[in-house]
């Protein structure tokens, strides 16, 4: 079986032209054509000569992500669902705003931690994806953005399908071809990573002296409603996320954003903002506030107005930075816990 060309170490590629006697900077032609102009074939590299296309055909496969579908919702927002080489498909957003345009990736084609508000959540986890599966996703909705917004991708944010500390190699080797001057040259800074909060893997992030954004989804600071909505806390509890965002904090003076929805009933009330205000003081942070998308069978509900500027409120009187997130693309399943490949 012919291995994927994207997925063979730099060492074994540059090995393979030596054995066939070709010059050494047909890598870099190749490696350009693979992360910096986005071929999805041999036959679209025109400076490699024909032979050389032929070869690398028959010794490699060339596994490209495509577009399947494209739903396109009232506020602009573009859901993508995208197919893959074994033909699953995994789903990405494209959110414009006045200033911005952010692409919205997956990490996973569905998802293992049954957090019980994320219609992902519903799905079993079919596989990890690739790095060059999660390249694909990013470089697709850059080109997209040019077409629809005229501009380039401002920011990237891991908060579609799966949990991406739970493909952690993959998401690392994603991000440096995302960020490298050899691929996309994307600033790191413009990229955030969004977990449940697995602590090793974010002490790891911190060894790995990682540059990009790091956010929690927390959705609660008292353990029992934690462990409640987030299985995950049964196993790594606020105390264990706390250590470890310390930790990470420590090694890279890197600001955390806590992701914190607001559901009626269970997290809204004053003392839930008292126990996030206290949890907060544990390094410099931001929390966004999140309003709930309905997800079909499931029970929960959307904070009130009051409820929701009352947190702000208190948040604020303890000096802690507040956004409140208004979701975008509602309406075609593409906001925040909504994404659930229904086509599958």
């Amino acid at each position: 079986m012919r291995k994927d060309i994207r997925n063979i170490p730099q060492e074994e590629l540059e090995q393979f032209f030596s054995d066939n006697n070709l010059q050494k900077f047909r890598i870099k032609q190749l490696n350009e054509w693979l992360w910096k102009k986005g071929a999805s074939s041999f036959d679209q590299m025109s400076s490699l000569s024909k032979d050389l296309r032929e070869l690398l055909k028959n010794s490699f496969d060339f596994k490209s992500t495509v577009i399947d579908q494209e739903f396109l919702s009232n506020d602009g927002t573009i859901k993508y669902s995208m197919k893959l080489q074994d033909n699953k498909l995994v789903e990405g957003v494209l959110i414009p705003t006045r200033k911005r345009v952010t692409a919205c990736v997956s990490s996973q084609i569905g998802c293992s931690l049954n957090c019980t508000f994320c219609a992902t959540g519903t799905l079993k986890l079919s596989r990890n994806l690739t790095h060059a599966e999660i390249f694909d996703q990013v470089f697709i909705l850059n080109k997209e953005s040019k077409k629809h917004h005229g501009r380039p991708l401002t920011n990237i944010v891991f908060m579609g399908m799966g949990e991406p500390l739970l493909n952690y190699n993959n998401l690392l080797k994603s991000i440096n071809k995302i960020t490298s001057i050899k691929g996309m040259g994307i600033s790191p800074k413009r990229i955030t990573v969004s977990t449940a909060g697995l602590a090793k893997q974010i002490k790891k992030l911190a060894d790995d002296e990682v540059k990009f954004n790091l956010a929690i989804s927390l959705h609660s600071a008292i353990d029992d409603v934690r462990s409640e909505i987030m299985p995950i806390n049964h196993s790594i509890n606020l105390g264990d996320l706390k250590e470890s965002i310390c930790y990470f904090y420590e090694k890279t003076k890197t600001r955390i954003t806590y992701e914190y929805i607001l559901f009626k009933g269970i997290n809204d009330d004053l003392d839930s903002a008292r126990r996030l205000a206290t949890f907060c003081k544990i390094s410099p942070c931001k929390v966004n506030l999140i309003e709930y998308n309905k997800v079909d069978g499931l029970n929960f509900k959307k904070s009130t107005e009051e409820s929701t500027e009352n947190f702000i409120k208190f948040l604020e009187s303890k000096n802690i930075i507040v956004n409140l997130r208004r979701s975008k693309g509602k309406d075609i399943d593409a906001a925040c816990g909504q994404l659930v490949n229904k086509l599958q």
